[in-house]
């Protein structure tokens, strides 16, 4: 019996599971069936004949020729069938092989016989053969799966890597927006920051320039009434002397004339004194008014502390009739003047000034005998360490030490380090904005190269020191 039969059932077992026939091409499932069914049905027809009709066999192996032909040109032929192309090489030398067969099988057995060892052999190299392609194609086949199953899924990848991207975009689009509103928002609230805080800084000078004009109503009271009295003994002691003049030679009284004449010259020179002290406490008071203008004159930093320390006392005198308190200064002479920006130094000291009669004006509770309020300034001229100037201050000149000291409740130490800190207070609502010691830290720090410290004890009292450079 040939084998042909068995091997046609076989491929069109392999094609139609390989190819999916039955859903992919349901055509080409119901043909390739009834190509199997025929084979199927010659071999048992075959098998049922045995070998006692040689003329039936050369008959059913040519039909097996025939079947296998039309296998391979099905395959060759058909679109559908491009995957498996690869068996048109494994079987198409077996089919050529077993067409040459049956052929030398008609002249007679007595030929065939010579060249049967040969073709015996040729056919087993052929389906050696078919089976190698068979084996390469099949293993070729599955790399080629595996290789579109990962193009498949590197392609699937890519679209969802697309799709993430694309939302990704949509994301950061409005994140970037999201961000962009804020930045907005950000800025025109700090532009408004800056003009509420313009504002405030604005306030607590006028507040400081309010307090400032109170003690200098006081101060400026003193020269007045020397001016007014010296001006009223100056009319008197003319008259004196025109009633003089008006006498005759030899009885005018040429002594009293030159005292009178005396009196006059130092009554003026008083006046001059005084009016001049006016016209200097109307001058400060103008430069504590005006906007800084950043420049840096020779002034004597004495006289700053000592005017703003009475007038600081003399405003909260006027603004609260019962308060009353003393204050010291201990100013070094030997300071002279030095490169400083007066209104910038006098809101300093206005501040510190205020402070401290602010402090000494809600006592601790006396450890023993009657409390005296006391605040005190000294000037100190002192060398240069690197503790008291700043880095950028210029070596060898030295340095001017303030201290404001005041024998006040104190700071409790737990608030002592926000002290300089914008809009921070130890003051009740109402009594403060909490920018005075922040525009004195700024105005000692960055705009005269200076430093300031607080050293204070509760229950004791506060000190306030500054050091500016000399140069």
């Amino acid at each position: 019996m040939s084998l042909q039969f068995a091997l046609i059932i076989v491929i069109i077992t392999y094609l139609r599971r390989a190819l999916q026939t039955k859903t992919a091409i349901p055509e080409w499932h119901k043909r390739l069936s009834t190509i199997m069914f025929a084979a199927i049905g010659c071999m048992a027809l075959q098998l049922a004949a045995g070998s006692f009709s040689t003329t039936l066999n050369i008959l059913f192996a040519i039909f097996e020729d025939v079947l296998v032909g039309l296998l391979l040109y099905i395959i060759y032929k058909q679109e559908e069938f491009k995957s498996v192309k690869f068996l048109l090489v494994a079987l198409l030398p077996y089919a050529v092989v077993s067409v040459l067969d049956d052929m030398l099988h008609l002249p007679g057995k007595t030929f065939y016989s010579k060249i049967d060892d040969i073709a015996d052999t040729i056919s087993i190299f052929t389906v050696i053969w078919g089976f190698g392609v068979w084996m390469v194609s099949r293993r070729q086949q599955k790399e080629l799966t595996k290789a579109r199953q990962k193009a498949l899924e590197e392609q699937e990848n890519n679209k969802i890597i697309t799709a993430m991207k694309a939302e990704l975009e949509v994301q950061v689009a409005e994140r970037t927006a999201e961000l962009t509103r804020q930045k907005e928002e950000l800025e025109n609230t700090l532009s408004e920051l800056k003009s509420t805080q313009a504002q405030l800084i604005q306030s607590e000078k006028m507040a400081s320039l309010g307090e400032l004009t109170a003690g200098i109503a006081h101060e400026i009271q003193n020269p007045l009434n020397f001016i007014n009295n010296f001006s009223e003994v100056n009319n008197e002691l003319i008259d004196e002397l025109k009633q003089e003049w008006l006498k005759a030679d030899e009885q005018r009284d040429k002594t009293l004339e030159n005292e009178l004449l005396a009196d006059i010259i130092a009554n003026n020179e008083k006046i001059a004194f005084h009016g001049r002290r006016a016209d200097g406490i109307v001058k400060g008071m103008l430069q504590h008014s005006r906007k800084s203008s950043g420049v840096k004159e020779p002034t004597d930093i004495n006289v700053l502390c000592d005017e703003y320390l009475r007038l600081s006392y003399h405003g909260l005198r006027a603004k609260d009739k019962s308060f009353n308190a003393e204050f010291k200064t201990d100013l070094d002479e030997s300071i002279g003047k030095i490169n400083l920006v007066p209104q910038d130094i006098g809101r300093v000291l206005l501040n510190l000034f205020n402070n401290a009669f602010y402090a000494v004006s809600k006592p601790p509770s006396p450890k023993g005998g009657q409390y005296k309020p006391l605040v005190t300034v000294t000037t100190k001229k002192i060398k240069p360490t690197n503790n008291n100037v700043a880095e950028n201050t210029p070596s060898g000149d030295g340095c001017i030490e303030i201290k404001v000291i005041d024998n006040g409740k104190g700071i409790p130490q737990n608030v002592i380090n926000k002290i300089f800190q914008p809009f921070f207070t130890t003051k009740p609502t109402g009594e403060g904005t909490g920018l005075g010691l922040s525009l004195t830290y700024d105005i000692i720090t960055k705009q005269h190269n200076g430093k300031i410290n607080v050293e204070s004890k509760e229950g004791e009292g506060t000190t306030f020191i500054i050091n500016l450079p000399i140069a």
